[in-house]
């Protein structure tokens, strides 16, 4: 048997990094003075295992929602004989000038920061200690570091300077990469217009890769400096210029030339100019040009496979080369995948599934990229592709949908994201994530007026994940405040008198996660909830809201509160009802079963008379075909196995002895082991001896038996 594309468990290193990051005190960790973190003095730690934790770190502060930022982590490697950083990816906005400080001692040979807005000028001092090691270094979209906080000189208070934002009014003009001797790398992109360019990178002798993205060069000439070293540059919107492109032209070692925009330029693409680049640049193995307005039909036959919208193919290489650094061209990209998954048929799904939700964990802030890749997601997790899915990838598409919810409250992304959680079976794929989608879920669900397309697709799944779950489940979902959120759907409902889907479904996720669960139950109440039965041709409705009531009278505790006449008589009128075949007329008759079975004593009502109540269960239960399939699935038989031996109530031990029979008989393969595993064939033997209980209640409790005798000597049988 093949495995999936994409089925490869995780790596034990993986896995063991992300538990110890979890579980930091009881692994390599304990709490000193003043609750300071401290690394074990047993613990030594090669550079393999300490890159991989910071990363992973970064990562799952970025991506989890559940995992909490350590104070104090990065200090865990500012001793170098304990523990060895080499390579470090740092993101976003958590970092902060003294994370990068306590590393500082640190021979790192890589360090990639990305949008990393509060890191300051005190961080370039910082970059300084590393300049003898550096080879690799990326200050993407880091602008403020360039800059002093709050205007203050460099010798302040370092403490007052932690607290002070990152402001563009003091450039910091001491920084140099002077020394940094062994740099080959260096990605400056979103370089502020204040800095010179020409006098920050003229120290560097061995640059080879250069990317100065929306970088101003108004001299470009100071580039022919590397024109024997530089293989790769990168000048994404950078205004170009005749002089920036002659110099371009010079520098013979290029293998990788990026002079791509996003945004229109007076500028104009010449075949002239595209030939002189192609020429000029022997060694040229791949160039972006996108983006430019191309006058004289300019083609170079040898540059077709690169990125772009022509296929499948070009599409996908767009997402992967343009996600880390250009949002707004991935976002085009996936916006083309979107319409290939939709209309066409997406041959790559892997590749194209792992492109979205990389996208989508790098961007998790920008919307446009959510809208777009939440919509993709929906058409590429659906049925057409599911059985190509890995349970490990579908596992991560839940995981960025769910980032999305969590990051965005707008209509589009939540929509999106919702439509794509029904791709998966509920609850059974959700399960790994089962408190935290119902409480997305239920955030959606709370304000008042809620997109109506939204609302029914929320409810929808709410009713799905309460449906066949353990019990455990549905008590902590209803502690969330599940119940509430539903009451307050139908009060609105009610309110509006509009009975619609939304009050459908929130009728069955009440009846749903009221089963067995007397808390839910008891929540249930307090809401005046029988107004549902003015709708009288809604059936369905009727059916799921009888299915409820019947949970909260299986609870003997909470039935008194259904002893009333109200409630009593509309349950009486019900069990006349032929909607929905029996399931109507069923469930309320299983309603005053258990309100019956207290006895008379317990009836403290002169109207409507138990004995008149009772007589009405008979004739309804009495009109029934036994053989009707039903609506209905139990997971246990105990609310109706108490209702057998006993004699206070033979109407409701009828009631019961006729659904073992009706259910046994239709679905024997289902329902015969159940019965036989809960021991309901001691407590119909008993039914046989009780002399209260009448002749036709006996004679269905013989049935039952000899219906699961007869299945035991032949368990294929699946149907009557």
């Amino acid at each position: 048997m093949e495995a999936k594309a994409g089925d490869n468990p995780d790596s034990l290193m993986a896995l063991t990094t992300a538990f110890c990051l979890r579980n930091l005190r009881r692994t390599m960790c304990y709490l000193g003075e003043r609750n300071k973190l401290c690394l074990r003095s047993d613990v030594f730690l090669p550079s393999e295992i300490c890159d991989k934790l910071v990363n992973t770190y970064t990562e799952l502060v970025h991506m989890d929602s559940n995992f909490e930022p350590q104070d104090g982590f990065f200090q865990l490697f500012s001793d170098p004989h304990s523990t060895r950083l080499t390579r470090v990816q740092l993101r976003e906005d958590f970092v902060r000038d003294r994370d990068l400080e306590a590393i500082g001692k640190q021979d790192l040979i890589e360090l990639h920061l990305t949008n990393c807005n509060n890191l300051s000028a005190h961080s370039l001092r910082t970059l300084t200690r590393f300049r003898q090691t550096l080879v690799s270094l990326s200050l993407f979209g880091c602008s403020r570091i360039f800059y002093r906080k709050g205007g203050a000189p460099l010798a302040c208070d370092e403490e007052e300077e932690e607290e002070r934002p990152a402001s563009k009014q003091a450039p910091e003009t001491d920084f140099s990469f002077q020394g940094f001797n062994r740099l080959r790398l260096l990605n400056l992109g979103g370089l502020p217009e204040e800095v010179d360019a020409e006098a920050l990178l003229k120290p560097l002798p061995a640059l080879t890769s250069l990317d100065l993205s929306g970088v101003p060069l108004p001299k470009a000439a100071f580039l022919a400096h590397w024109k024997e070293r530089l293989a790769s540059l990168v000048l994404y919107n950078v205004d170009l210029s005749e002089e920036l492109i002659n110099t371009v032209v010079e520098l013979g070692h290029l293998r990788h030339l990026d002079i791509s925009r996003e945004r229109n330029s007076k500028f104009k693409m010449t075949r002239k100019i595209l030939t002189a680049i192609v020429q000029g640049l022997v060694n040229l193995v791949s160039l972006d040009i996108s983006g430019h307005i191309m006058l004289d039909n300019c083609t170079v036959p040898h540059f077709e496979e690169v990125t772009g919208s022509k296929n499948e193919d070009q599409v996908l290489n767009a997402i992967e080369v343009y996600t880390e650094f250009r949002p707004e061209l991935a976002h085009r990209a996936i916006n083309q995948l979107f319409d290939i998954a939709r209309i066409q048929h997406c041959s790559q799904l892997l590749r194209a599934l792992q492109l979205v939700i990389a996208a989508l964990k790098c961007h998790k802030y920008d919307k446009s990229i959510q809208v777009t890749g939440s919509a993709a997601l929906f058409y590429l997790t659906n049925t057409e592709y599911r059985s190509d899915q890995s349970v490990r990838l579908r596992r991560q598409v839940i995981q960025v949908v769910l980032n999305g919810m969590e990051q965005y409250q707008e209509v589009t992304v939540q929509r999106n994201c919702c439509l794509t959680l029904c791709n998966f079976s509920i609850p059974e794929e959700l399960e790994f994530q089962y408190g935290r989608v119902n409480l997305l879920l239920l955030k959606i669900l709370e304000p008042a007026r809620q997109d109506e397309s939204i609302q029914r697709i929320a409810v929808h799944l709410c009713n799905a994940l309460v449906c066949q779950v353990d019990n455990h489940h549905k008590e902590a979902v209803g502690k969330m405040g599940f119940v509430k959120t539903m009451l307050n759907l139908i009060q609105k409902k009610l309110q509006d008198r509009m009975c619609d889907q939304v009050m459908e479904f929130s009728w069955s996720a009440l009846w749903n996660i009221t089963d067995e669960t007397p808390d839910n139950c008891q929540m249930v109440l307090f809401c005046q909830g029988m107004l549902g039965f003015e709708f009288p041709d809604k059936q369905e409705l009727h059916r799921n809201m009888l299915g409820l009531l019947g949970n909260v009278a299986e609870v003997r505790a909470l039935r008194p509160q259904l002893l009333t006449p109200q409630f009593i008589s509309v349950f009486s009128n019900l069990l006349d009802s032929k909607a929905d075949g029996i399931e109507v007329s069923y469930n309320a008759c299983g309603v005053l079963s258990h309100i019956v079975f207290d006895g008379p004593d317990a009836w403290a009502m002169e109207e409507p008379l138990r004995d008149m109540v009772m007589d009405k269960m008979m004739d309804a239960i009495q009109s029934w075909d036994v053989t009707s399939r039903r609506n209905i699935n139990y997971r246990s038989f105990e609310p109706i196995l108490r209702l057998l031996p006993q004699s206070i109530a033979p109407v409701s031990q009828h009631w019961a002895t006729w659904a073992l029979f009706n259910l046994v008989s239709v679905y024997p393969s289902k329902y015969c082991p159940l019965l036989i595993k809960e021991g309901g064939i001691v407590l119909l033997e008993k039914v046989l001896e009780l002399q209260t209980s009448h002749e036709e209640t006996k004679d269905m409790a013989r049935k039952v038996m000899e219906q699961c005798e007869n299945f035991k000597e032949d368990p294929m049988e699946t149907t009557r």
